[in-house]
């Protein structure tokens, strides 16, 4: 696994645009954010609407970006196939895609954790939120794990159907066609239902800080949707990984 692990860092910290990415993350998380912040109105110091989802608003954008890198990681090598040396290197195909999720968690973290750190801090500034709260801690940890969550889904999407375009296509779509399907929808339950069980929506629950009880889905139960949308994920591109010819 270390060398694996020696590998896939090389593989990524070289291939272009990993670190015009990986600022992108954080840019466009602080950025939106700002923005968001900017245009929210707080007379006297209260706020109509949840400060620290406001502040947080960016990472909806930067999940778009970390989707994109996570697709490069292993979408790269199938399209130029490199994927066959890498696989002749490391005969084990579950060693490689571990390696992979693992050198990927690492640097999304750290953009991500960046991102958030700048968006609570423009936040803090902008707007009447307590950045040292338990609530607000919360929301800003669980946007990090969020972030990660997203970056594995399309890991483990990108492994299953190896196009880069494609993969990005699928990921995408399973993070907005849910929202999407909701605002058609009349039936408030089944609006709900997608809340539910939908990772963009269910995950984003993590965000929230005030209103608690009328979520569709708790913070960290929302949170649990995303990571087993990304699990199912990363198990189905390693079984078929695993199953067919490279």
């Amino acid at each position: 696994m270390r060398r694996a692990l020696h590998a896939e860092w090389t593989k990524l910290r070289t291939t272009p645009g990993t670190s015009l990415l990986l600022l992108a993350v954080v840019a466009a998380t602080v950025g939106i954010g700002v923005l968001a912040a900017a245009a929210t109105d707080c007379p006297a110091g209260i706020c109509a609407v949840d400060p620290a989802k406001i502040t947080l608003t960016g990472v909806q954008l930067g999940q778009a970006v970390v989707a994109v890198l996570a697709v490069q990681v292993i979408g790269a090598e199938y399209s130029t196939g490199m994927i066959h040396a890498s696989l002749a290197a490391v005969p084990r195909r579950l060693t490689v895609l571990a390696a992979k999720a693992l050198v990927l968690t690492a640097v999304v973290t750290a953009a991500a954790t960046a991102g958030v750190a700048g968006s609570l801090v423009a936040g803090n500034r902008l707007l009447p939120l307590a950045v040292t709260d338990a609530a607000v801690l919360r929301a800003a940890a669980g946007s990090v794990l969020y972030l990660i969550l997203i970056g594995l889904l399309a890991l483990g999407v990108t492994t299953a159907v190896r196009t880069p375009a494609t993969a990005a296509g699928v990921v995408l779509g399973l993070l907005y066609v849910f929202p999407i399907i909701g605002l058609a929808a009349t039936d408030p339950a089944f609006r709900r239902h997608l809340e539910q069980i939908g990772p963009m929506a269910a995950g984003l629950a993590i965000q929230a800080t005030t209103g608690l009880d009328d979520l569709p889905i708790s913070p960290w139960h929302g949170l649990a949707v995303l990571g087993a949308w990304a699990a199912a994920a990363l198990l189905a591109g390693g079984l078929l990984l695993r199953l067919r010819d490279a």
